[in-house]
């Protein structure tokens, strides 16, 4: 991927996308990552489908 895309795509996260910071114990990350992994997921995709069923359960 060139600069110039690069740029293109940070621009567009920007616009599209809210960022949360998640912090875990050390170690936990791996752990995370590890699950979602073997569900074949991203880590991200992993976390926002575990905030969605909660909220969708809490009655969100």
């Amino acid at each position: 991927m060139g600069k110039a895309q690069t740029r293109a795509s940070n621009k567009y996260a920007a616009k599209a996308y809210d960022r949360i910071a998640l912090q875990v114990k050390k170690g936990e990350k791996d752990k995370i990552k590890a699950h979602a992994e073997s569900r074949s997921e991203s880590l991200n995709g992993f976390i926002n489908r575990a905030i969605s069923e909660t909220m969708e359960r809490d009655g969100a």
